[in-house]
């Protein structure tokens, strides 16, 4: 060891038995004891202790001292550590010293994305051995709690908690994480460590940093986002001009003849109760997924109109939008959140004033859920009306598109999640990502350039060009197809196919096979997590196909006929159950010109049988919920994709 290190270490004993354990030095990111570094590359460390004073830090006979700034903040970097441990990281500094214990050094994987990754492994098929593995105190776990921001956060509310893998712990992470990780740590004599930060019904946006937002076309919205955290009132005004302007381009409505005007004419009837509308009993209702239309009145007089106020709704599910007096007052889209929105002064007027919600149900129940004592107008004078009764409801005519959504909202938003749960990690350096999402992107185009800037944004920030990243195919979900036709599940598959096909670092874990169809939420995930660490695997290697399953490689013509061929396989392809391969489709330039097609599987090839109709492209399992019965020996299927005949 060198003498200065050994010196340092003597000095930092002494501070640490002279001081005390208040106002000590904080290490940002996940930083903690039991935590998992990664090997084989520098340590960054940052942190915050008092202005001006100087920190003294050791890792596995490796020192430093480091100065904070005069705002309290210091950055540090230790040398790259062979796998290894347990180690103790000690600051010391003259507020305080912070021991970590109980550190090892090993392989850091990053599991990210929405509910199919958030899924516990209690909520999952938790039937196998994995789900109730021993204790492995080489496996390590910590779940990012859900938090979202404006701007990026430095520092997570509180230190992280690593927990060592085992019976105890296992049960309430992230499913698909932890049996990637198991199967990972079977074939490597490391440590590893699994960071899960995932949320539910998030959309990709939000888990997109500034920079990456702006790469991939989503600069409007990084604006208001940026709009929002300097002066949130001018953008709610900004983001209510940009809904309406939605509404009349989807609608047709001309400005002044909306439906949140306070003389709109509508198909009104009382509203029943404030639960889920599908629990009316109203046929119409019963499965319906779409927007319904609130309005309530309120009687003012002349004291009570002046200033601002609070109004405040109780919970809508899914997403709101609403107004007073034909003004935009708010919106948001996270369905248990209550909605308070605060009205400034004008807003209310003496006499009528009307109020109008949109409520858009994007999936499963919907409706204002109250509840009924928190629905109230509070006014500038500190006199409280209830809203809990008197609405009226009306079923919105269909509008082609989604409606956008404010970029501040926790899951559809833009940036909101990253701020939070992502760019907190730092310093930290992985040595690869898994990620599940994209349910909630299915009505959005554009996928592919969201994910291609948010995997270089992430890699940039937490490793290298090369960090390994791994993307789980969305599974079939939905009604099955009984002709071809467009489908935004099979869009935002063939994204993330030609994403990872374009990168020698990226992997693609097809589930197409493990899904459900009525269900968005399948329980089997230990399969989702062995084929997310097989694809680790090749991905870490930088291999472009042989290990991670079947892939698409080109169409060509032969004859009257189009012959696919396959990379990846594994033996050969067979369909099952039949001689024919089924849910492909032989397609023209033009929409609407697909159709299936007759297929044979030989080898690592398919035959589609010609004609005599144009064909400039094929697809295949081009559904939201599609029937396959084609795999390789290692029965790894394909997945969805659509590519053109050369």
């Amino acid at each position: 060891m060198p003498r200065q290190w050994i010196d340092l270490a003597a000095l930092m004993a002494g501070l640490l038995a002279a001081t005390g354990a208040n106002a000590q030095p904080r290490l940002d990111g996940v930083f903690a004891s039991h935590a998992v570094l990664q090997r084989d590359q520098p340590i960054t460390l940052t942190g915050s202790a008092r202005a001006g004073e100087t920190v003294m830090i050791s890792l596995a006979g490796r020192s430093l001292s480091i100065a904070a700034d005069r705002n309290g903040r210091f950055r540090a970097q230790l040398p790259a550590l062979p796998a290894g441990g347990p180690f103790t990281l000690t600051l010391a500094a003259p507020s305080g010293a912070t021991v970590l214990d109980d550190i090892l050094i090993g392989d850091v994987f990053l599991c990210s994305g929405q509910s199919n990754m958030e899924m516990k492994v209690r909520d999952a098929q938790s039937l196998f051995p994995e789900a109730h593995a021993p204790v492995d105190d080489r496996l390590r776990l910590l779940t990012v709690a859900k938090k979202s921001a404006a701007s990026p956060l430095a520092q997570f509310d509180a230190v992280p908690r690593w927990e060592i893998a085992g019976p105890d712990t296992a049960p309430s992470f992230s499913a698909a994480c932890l049996y990637m990780v198991q199967s990972l740590r079977r074939d490597r004599d490391v440590p590893v460590g699994a960071i899960h930060s995932s949320w539910g019904g998030s959309r990709i946006s939000a888990w997109m940093s500034d920079a990456a937002l702006r790469r991939s076309g989503l600069a409007d919205d990084a604006d208001l986002l940026a709009l929002y955290a300097r002066d949130p009132a001018a953008a709610t005004r900004r983001t209510s001009a940009l809904w309406d302007a939605w509404w009349r381009g989807a609608s047709g409505d001309t400005a002044g003849s909306e439906p949140w005007q306070p003389n709109a004419l509508l198909a009104w009837r009382p509203v029943p109760a404030f639960t889920n509308f599908e629990s009316w009993g109203v046929p119409e209702l019963a499965n319906y997924n779409g927007m319904l239309w609130y309005q309530r009145t309120v009687e003012l007089t002349d004291a009570q109109a002046r200033g601002a106020a609070t109004l405040s709704l109780g919970m809508i599910d899914d997403a709101d939008r609403t107004w007073v007096n034909g003004i935009g007052v708010g919106g948001t889209s996270l369905a248990g959140a209550p909605r308070i929105y605060v009205l400034p002064a004008g807003t209310l007027q003496p006499g009528r004033n009307i109020f109008t919600v949109n409520d858009d149900d994007v999936y499963a129940f919907g409706g204002m859920l109250g509840p009924v004592d928190a629905m109230r107008l509070t006014l500038a004078d500190g006199t409280s009306i209830p809203l809990g009764s008197g609405w009226r409801y009306a079923i919105a005519r269909p509008v082609s598109g989604a409606a956008p959504r404010v970029p501040w909202d926790d899951i559809n938003g833009a940036g909101t999640l990253f701020n939070a749960m992502i760019a907190p990690l730092a310093p930290i350096r992985l040595a690869g990502i898994a990620w599940y999402q994209g349910e909630s992107d299915t009505a959005i185009r554009g996928y592919d350039r969201r994910l291609r800037a948010m995997m270089a944004d992430w890699r940039e920030r937490f490793g290298s060009p090369s960090t390994a990243f791994v993307i789980a195919q969305l599974a079939n979900y939905g009604a099955p197809a009984s002709a071809p036709s467009e489908s935004g599940w099979a869009d935002v598959r063939d994204a993330q196919r030609r994403v990872a096909a374009a990168d020698p670092h990226a992997g693609l874990a097809v589930t197409l096979d493990i899904g459900d169809a009525a269900d968005i939420h399948p329980g089997e995930k230990r399969l989702v997590g062995q084929r997310l660490a097989q694809a680790m695997r090749a991905a870490l290697a930088g291999a472009r196909d042989g290990r991670a399953g079947p892939a698409i490689a080109s169409a060509e013509r032969q004859g009257g006929n189009v012959v696919l061929h396959f990379t990846g396989v594994q033996g050969a392809l067979h369909a099952s159950s039949s001689d024919q391969a089924i849910g492909f489709e032989l397609c023209g330039p033009s929409p609407g010109s697909c159709r299936y097609a007759a297929a044979r599987a030989a080898g690592t090839s398919v035959t589609l049988t010609g004609d005599d109709k144009p064909i400039t492209r094929v697809r295949y399992a081009w559904a939201d919920a599609p029937a396959t019965n084609l795999a390789d020996d290692a029965r790894l299927p394909i997945g969805t994709f659509e590519i053109p005949v050369s």
